[in-house]
């Protein structure tokens, strides 16, 4: 029978990755002390190699999602706009 597949939070996750950055102990070990496969702690070790400069960037994960949402709505308030445009400009050609 199979195993039932794990999640792990994001702290632990980083925990394992950031000690098997450290290096002090080999990725065989961590993965004994943890119950991890070996594979699953070099993806983590990857990704906060990768990631980690994200960390201290000054505008985080959080503000990409802000910034998509903030383009998202000026894009709208542009078409909105440009309706209102035409539809002046039409209004005015019937009047002049």
């Amino acid at each position: 029978m199979a195993q039932k597949r794990r999640s792990h939070s994001a702290e632990f996750k980083f925990r394992v990755a950031l000690e098997a950055v450290k290096g002090q102990k080999t990725v065989n070990e961590l993965a004994n002390e943890y119950q991890v496969h070996p594979n699953q702690i070099s993806t983590w070790k990857r990704q906060l190699l990768d990631e980690g400069a994200n960390v201290f960037a000054r505008n985080g994960g959080h503000s990409q999602v802000e910034q998509e949402a903030l383009e998202t709505g000026l894009y709208e308030q542009i078409g909105r706009l440009k309706m209102e445009l035409e539809w002046l400009k039409k209004k005015a050609a019937r009047c002049g």
